[in-house]
């Protein structure tokens, strides 16, 4: 089967904390960091961890430890027990577990003596997931189960569906499927009335997972059914796919190839677009069993040439097998030789030939796996030259738009600029020489050499936006500056930020991250109707981190990107030059946020 939906339920409760709203903008958080009053700074500390948690882990935790000290010293339950949870949520992220469990227990510690049950269900959940990433079922059981009752106490419908199917997870992976069925089916009614549909489709999937696992299939196909429309009504492409190979998995086993085909065709189609590589691979291995049961040995040859690293992990089981074999054949053999010494040489004899056999048959199948190996290299060889190959021509297109930006920017500035000042100036010289039959004919000229004059600042205006020169001069921060400087605060207010650029980073980061910033504002001024808009550049150990925050009207992400996608796209294209990432998180009425992380050395 493909791979389910269990990690999106681990990680629902985890996450519900942290996704809170901020209540100030980063600018005036950072300045509540130099109050002289204890709270203020205590309260800005802790919410830049929050803030930061999904853009950088060292600001992140150095945040949280300022809080922490703080909360110490003011005697803050509340807020210390919430840090420390920041800090375990960071480590989780880095796979530190041991550390991330002992972060988490003395947030626990904490909440229980001041008694938040919602706090103390969700804290109990990160624990739980800690110890079932490291399969230690037991453990995960008890502080599944612990977290449920306070979700209950606190009446968080979503958080007792989301627990009471992770409690059907763990058994799920224990292979206990009848235990499985009964929590999941505890879970399905309060999911269907939290009417969270994030919880819901979790909950389907996983009835379906377990159900698959029983041979119960037109059961297992029903929940899949019913999973699939929710995850289109909300574009997710991930749950898609998985529905998609779902399904197409049960009609194969269930001898309905026919039926099949177009699932796995729209999960591969989805994967594809979405370049969701290991469900990709997962959708080729299921055509590869299509292909073969309907007769189609050359198509299923091609698309297993694909997946050479199932098939040597195939190739590796089919050796165990061989050996295997090979052994019970000697236990026969001399179990024969036991009962009819009289054959003992013929016995001998038949067990040499086997051994030969089996060691023929054997160094074939190893030079078979050496030829797929080999096989695998090239393949490896061809994707490493097609991604340079890419990157090099979405270097020469960058490159190309900037050397045509400076060459129009020069263009403007020492040509056209040049004219239009001269025509200004000998306007200007002829005007006393010039004898007006009326004062109409004086306005008029006068209105002239200003046009001219307009122009000549318009020219310039342009010419500096296509190649700023403190970019040229200054680097990155100076020249985001004085870009949102030549915006009309009382239209737009910006903050801006930026810890750490004291020094030039290299020219590519800098004119890309500078288009990039400079293209997200022009949107913000275009399309958002934002009164205030935080921009924060950031960089440390892990790299570059810049964030652009408006509070305007927002907008549906996966809608924009399939209408209008062409602005996101080149952002998106951009970034993944400088082997960074981009996320754009947004939602009518909600403003939007645009994280770019960019890694040092890019």
């Amino acid at each position: 089967m493909a791979p389910n939906k269990v990690l999106l339920s681990l990680c629902f409760i985890a996450s519900c904390f942290y996704m809170q709203a901020q209540k100030k903008s980063k600018e005036q958080l950072f300045k509540d960091l130099n109050s002289t009053v204890d709270t203020i700074r205590l309260k800005a500390n802790y919410q830049l961890a929050k803030n930061y948690l999904r853009v950088s882990l060292d600001t992140s935790e150095n945040f949280a430890a300022k809080a922490i000290e703080l909360a110490q010293k003011l005697n803050d339950k509340k807020i210390e027990s919430e840090a420390y949870a920041l800090l375990g949520a960071a480590k989780k992220y880095r796979g530190q577990y041991e550390e991330a469990i002992k972060y988490h227990l003395q947030a626990l510690a904490i909440k229980e003596i001041y008694g938040d049950d919602y706090g103390m269900s969700i804290t109990l959940n990160d624990i739980g997931i800690v110890y079932k990433n490291n399969r230690r079922y037991e453990e995960a059981l008890s502080y599944y189960r612990r977290s449920l009752e306070y979700a209950k106490k606190a009446k968080q419908l979503k958080s007792i569906a989301m627990l009471t199917s992770n409690i059907g997870t763990v058994y799920m992976e224990k292979a206990n499927y009848d235990s499985a069925l009964y929590y999941l089916n505890l879970a399905l009614p309060v999911a269907r009335q939290s009417g969270d549909s994030n919880a819901l489709v979790i909950v389907l999937s996983n009835l379906g997972e377990v159900n698959s696992s029983k041979k119960n299939y037109p059961t297992a196909l029903n929940y899949f059914y019913q999973s699939l429309p929710i995850d289109k009504a909300f574009d997710d492409k991930y749950g898609m796919i998985i529905d998609y190979t779902d399904i197409g998995i049960l009609l194969m086993k269930m001898k309905q190839f026919d039926n099949a085909k177009p699932y796995l065709d729209s999960a591969y189609t989805i994967a594809e677009d979405g370049n969701f590589l290991k469900e990709k691979i997962n959708v080729l291995n299921s055509m590869v069993t299509y292909y073969t049961a309907k007769g189609d040995l050359e198509k299923a040859e091609d698309v297993s040439g694909k997946l050479t690293v199932l098939k040597d992990s195939t190739m590796n089981m089919e050796v165990q097998k061989n050996i295997s074999e090979l052994s019970a054949k000697y236990e026969t053999a001399k179990k024969e030789q036991k009962i009819q010494q009289q054959q003992f040489q013929l016995t001998k004899k038949n067990y040499w030939i086997s051994g030969a056999a089996g060691l023929l048959l054997l160094s074939g199948l190893l030079g078979f796996s050496f030829y797929r190996s080999n096989k695998l290299q090239q393949a490896k060889k061809l994707q490493s030259e097609i991604m340079l190959q890419q990157d090099m021509a979405t270097k020469a297109v960058i490159e190309a738009e900037e050397n045509e930006r400076k060459r129009i920017a020069g263009d403007l500035h020492d040509g056209v600029g040049q004219i239009m000042s001269a025509a200004k100036m000998n306007l200007s010289s002829i005007e006393s020489r010039l004898n007006f039959g009326n004062n109409e004919d004086k306005i008029a000229f006068e209105k002239i050499v200003n046009l001219v004059d307009e122009s000549c600042k318009e020219v310039r205006t342009v010419s500096h936006n296509m190649m700023p020169n403190a970019l040229l001069k200054s680097g990155l921060s100076s020249a985001v500056k004085e870009f949102i400087d030549k915006i009309d605060n009382r239209v737009l207010k910006v903050n801006l930020y930026s810890e750490g650029l004291n020094e030039r980073l290299d020219s590519n980061v800098e004119t890309v991250l500078y288009r990039v910033i400079q293209e997200c504002v022009n949107n913000v001024i275009k399309h958002s109707g934002a009164n205030e808009l935080d921009i924060s550049l950031i960089k440390d150990t892990d790299g570059i981190a810049a964030t652009i925050e408006d509070n305007g009207k927002g907008f549906a992400v996966a809608e924009k990107a399939k209408a209008d996608g062409i602005g996101l796209k080149n952002i998106k294209t951009r970034i993944e030059y400088l082997k960074g990432t981009v996320d754009f998180d947004s939602f009518p009425g909600k403003g939007t946020l645009v994280a770019i992380h960019v890694p040092l050395g890019a």
